[in-house]
């Protein structure tokens, strides 16, 4: 059964790597050249005075030096484990290895290592005053192969958090703690988020309970409206800075230009100086700057700081795990990251080449949940006014799209979804045309399943609620039905 928008599960790729079963075994990528390496977003943190003090990531180096492990990898047929590395030093996560080992078998994330010298590993949580559904409340860990991606064209693997999955290491190396300064960010996704505690990447308690305010300092993702009265329906990134999630120092958001942040790879932002202020930022991981969305004081009662040195991903504070997301790389810093800094640091993000691409084909296919069958542009036309329609997926370029960062479907590469004849009634035809940047040819990809077009808010809709091949696809006003919900298949 497929799941929501934004939920990407694909066959692994074989490989040939021969692993030892009843052991863990480093799966690492060739010696690095001698040609240096560029900086990658730890260095570049370094340079600026503030040093990562855990960098984690199953998708790709944060250091340019950084040559070994990312992750850790568990097979469920004999309990194997095997530790998942990189194509080379400062490079790509060598994903044929984990293809190889995992095979046809179900396999889990285990542990997710710290390229920083502290090694601040994040193994699975051991729970906490909210119990995970594993063994004596532990958390779980997330299955290896639900989140497939590419980063620069090479395929990789990213955590796919739902609910009850986390991970999370007490009393973390060179951790701040108390008031000391502290700056973060992750790169998750737009494409699985909900409103419930806590998709959490940051500090929290060596306890895991709820210990007071104050005593976190983390990015919560998702779309959480803590306090009310938020404007749009997110998803946000926010402060939780524990019994809250923050937008603002007051709680809810202010800003109607932040209404949610819709891209399928975000980066998100938080810093704090532990006394007076804290900033919340976000960005396209792909393309272009960054945004600030608040920086301003601490919420009352929150001044100082009393943060713990818990480093936790997946959860809040107290391991509350009904949380979801998407998380493929991260950092914690020592000290106050500045302005140039965390720009310098997304320029970084937008270089690496984040996609949800299978390295050989580009675009996604766009599944009907009532049908199965896919988005199709019929018999491979590619001329302006062709109506798309229903078929058997079979993953050639007519049933692949890609949304960009200004909200087009694109099919070939330079044809975008449209509403035909910029029609916003009920019935109007979905069809291809050249990509103008007109809104009839802006989507959004809501959390609940359904595509809306900008300018008209209706839905992509199967007509009639058929599921045979051949199906037209049109407007029509949102009504819950299956014909208008749909998933991406990578």
């Amino acid at each position: 059964m497929q799941s929501t928008l934004g939920r990407r599960l694909a066959a692994a790729l074989s490989g040939a790597v021969t692993i030892a079963a009843a052991t863990a075994i480093a799966l690492l990528g060739p010696a690095p050249s001698a040609a240096a390496a560029s900086p990658q977003v730890c260095d570049i943190y370094a340079t600026g005075g503030t040093p990562c003090i855990g960098a984690h990531s199953t998708t790709r180096a944060l250091f340019a030096a950084y040559n070994g492990p990312l992750y850790q990898v568990q097979r469920g047929s004999d309990r194997a484990y095997a530790d998942i590395g990189l194509l080379a030093a400062g490079g790509v996560a060598n994903a044929a290895a984990q293809d190889s080992f995992c095979g046809s078998a179900a396999c889990t994330i285990t542990k997710i290592y710290d390229q920083s010298s502290n090694h601040n590993d994040l193994p699975i949580s051991w729970g906490g005053f909210w119990k995970g559904p594993g063994a004596n409340g532990a958390d779980i860990g997330a299955d290896a192969k639900a989140l497939p991606l590419t980063v620069g064209g090479q395929r990789a693997y990213g955590i796919k958090v739902n609910q009850g999955v986390g991970y999370r290491i007490d009393h973390a190396k060179n951790a701040p703690t108390g008031s000391q300064p502290e700056g973060i960010y992750m790169v998750t996704s737009s494409n699985y988020v909900n409103q419930w505690c806590c998709f959490d990447y940051g500090s929290g308690e060596n306890s895991h309970t709820d210990t007071g305010n104050a005593t976190m300092n983390a990015i919560e993702w998702g779309t959480a409206c803590w306090f009310g009265n938020c404007v749009g329906t997110g998803p946000w990134v926010e402060a939780d800075l524990e019994n809250g999630m923050y937008h603002t120092n007051t709680g809810s958001n202010k800003d109607p230009n932040n209404s949610g942040v819709h891209f399928p790879f975000v980066s998100a932002w938080e810093k704090n100086n532990g006394t007076s202020n804290f900033t919340l930022k976000y960005g396209n991981a792909t393309t272009g700057g960054l945004t600030t969305t608040f920086s301003g004081p601490l919420p009352n009662g929150y001044s100082p700081m009393k943060t713990d040195s818990s480093l936790l991903l997946g959860t809040g504070g107290d391991n509350s795990n009904t949380g979801v997301g998407e998380f493929f790389e991260g950092a914690i810093t020592a000290g106050y990251p500045s302005d140039a800094t965390e720009n310098a640091v997304q320029a970084s993000i937008t270089a690496a080449g984040y996609s949800f691409g299978t390295g050989s084909q580009s675009g996604t296919q766009v599944v009907g949940g009532q049908s199965g069958r896919c988005l199709d542009v019929p018999n491979s036309s590619t001329a302006n006014g062709t109506q798309v329609q229903l078929w058997d997926c079979g993953g050639q370029a007519n049933q692949r799209f890609t949304a960009t960062a200004s909200k087009q479907l694109q099919v070939y590469g330079n044809k975008c979804l449209d509403a035909n004849n910029r029609g916003t009634t009920n019935g109007t035809a979905v069809i291809i045309w050249d990509c103008n940047g007109q809104t009839n040819q802006q989507w959004n990809l809501n959390t609940n399943g359904t595509i809306t077009g900008v300018q008209s808010g209706l839905c992509l809709d199967a007509n009639g609620a058929a599921t045979a091949n051949g199906t037209k696809l049109i407007l029509w006003a949102c009504n819950g039905g299956t014909n208008q919900q749909w998933s991406l298949r990578a």
